[in-house]
């Protein structure tokens, strides 16, 4: 494929990817938000800019220019000071009173009531996680398609090819070399075709490739009958397999050496076919698994974000090669989509790479909006619970229901993080472009 059709293909399917991954995570945030009653001001995809927008009862819908993130605005997120609270006159002192009095600006008269602080620590919760959980599903679904849809590749007992000669010798890299006067392989002298489906060896049912490779090497210069399907009738055939040598290996697949320095042989069968391939569909139990693999990598890959971040410094501005399991940004995700892409392999091969990275993307922003910091969904889960447990103790106990947590305290902690994020996202954006991770060669 032209590379210039490949680089836009895969940077649209990029966008698109990313644009509803956000925009079902915000979902996820503003279906439960509005069903407990608290009034969203605006769901935008999207941050600058605003590009369209459009107003439907109480809340904006809309989609900004740069598509990196998104947000669901519900008013009452910081609930107002308590009562005899004065107001710093330090940096962060006005950062956490311009919160507060901007959260309480949003609240009309009469609906103090619909103010997210208002909801109780289960609805809280509910709203908080229904963004991170909406991606989980969303990953969940990709890889229902890309395993049960699509399936794995495997190899198959349909024959795709007929080798035309017994090999005299091998290369260096092991391709078979037809020399002058070479025999005829038993496969082709036998009659067997492209297309052929061997289903019997030897008088044993075939079930797999496997089980027929081992059969063809232990019969070494054989009379074999095998029973092949063609045209959808069963047609019997008989073939005298040849000799060749090849290398012994140990358990780990290595070649074994002998005393002389020279690579081990054995005797094997040679019957001189070649397998198809094809996808197969998994069953749904391995859905799960692969799921939760990709949820505990991302789980290590973000314990050790920091050292991996520098790590990606380094090797960006050094001539230290780009670790292929890093981290990368939404360009760096681009980018192996295009090489993808730019493979020009089959349909069904392209189309199971794409949606195992997207799944992947979706993995990655349900673990890390599960952050325990603000401004992610999970510092706000930390604090609903923060205020659930302060609650159950005074219940208990039998005293007042105490006031909403004081979110607004955290804010310091929320600016931090946000010039964290953006130096981050900055440096991974400048590794992506200039030593870019690279999957597919």
């Amino acid at each position: 494929m032209d590379q210039l059709l490949a680089w836009v293909i895969g940077i649209a399917v990029m966008l698109v990817g990313l644009a509803v991954s956000i925009g079902l995570h915000e979902v996820g945030h503003m279906v439960p938000a509005k069903k407990f009653g608290v009034r969203v001001s605006q769901y935008m995809v999207g941050f600058g800019p605003t590009l369209w927008s459009r107003t439907k009862g109480e809340t904006e819908y809309g989609v900004k220019a740069i598509p990196l993130g998104g947000y669901v605005r519900m008013v009452g997120m910081l609930p107002p000071a308590p009562a005899g609270t004065r107001r710093r006159e330090s940096f962060f002192g006005q950062v956490v009173a311009d919160a507060r009095d901007a959260s309480v600006s949003e609240i009309r008269p009469g609906e103090e009531h619909r103010a997210f602080y208002e909801l109780s620590t289960p609805k809280k919760l509910v709203v908080m996680l229904g963004g991170p959980v909406m991606n989980l599903l969303i990953a969940v679904v990709l890889t229902f398609v890309v395993l049960v849809g699509i399936g794995a590749q495997t190899i198959t007992t349909t024959v795709g090819a007929v080798s035309e000669c017994t090999p005299t010798s091998t290369t260096a890299d092991g391709a078979a070399v037809c020399g002058d006067g070479a025999a005829p392989s038993p496969a082709a002298e036998a009659g067997l075709q492209p297309g052929d489906e061997i289903v019997e060896w030897d008088g044993a049912a075939v079930t797999s490739w496997e089980q027929l490779s081992g059969a063809i090497a232990d019969s070494p210069d054989q009379e074999v009958p095998v029973v092949v399907v063609r045209d959808g009738a069963q047609v019997p055939l008989t073939v005298t397999t040849s000799e060749r040598q090849v290398p012994v290996t140990d358990e780990s697949g290595a070649p074994e050496v002998g005393a002389d320095g020279e690579p081990v042989t054995e005797t094997a069968g040679f019957l001189g076919v070649t397998p198809t391939q094809e996808y197969v569909p998994l069953p749904l139990s391995t859905v799960p698994e692969a799921v939760w693999q990709q949820v505990s990598g991302t789980a290590q890959l973000i314990v050790t974000l920091p050292a991996r971040v520098g790590e990606v410094a380094v090797q960006t501005f050094t001539d230290e090669p780009r670790a292929a399991d890093g981290p990368m940004g939404p360009v760096g995700v681009s980018r192996v989509i295009v090489d993808a892409i730019a493979l020009d392999g089959p349909l069904l091969s392209t189309l199971s790479i794409v949606l195992s990275i997207l799944a992947s993307l979706n993995v990655a922003l349900f673990m890390f909006n599960l952050i325990p910091l603000l401004p992610l969904d999970g510092g706000h889960v930390v604090n609903a619970l923060y205020e659930g447990g302060k609650r159950t103790v005074a219940r208990v106990r039998g005293l007042p229901r105490p006031r909403p947590a004081d979110v607004a305290r955290m804010m310091p902690v929320a600016y931090v993080m946000f010039v964290v994020l953006v130096g981050t996202g900055a440096l991974l954006i400048v590794a992506d472009v200039v030593d870019p991770v690279r999957l597919f060669g």
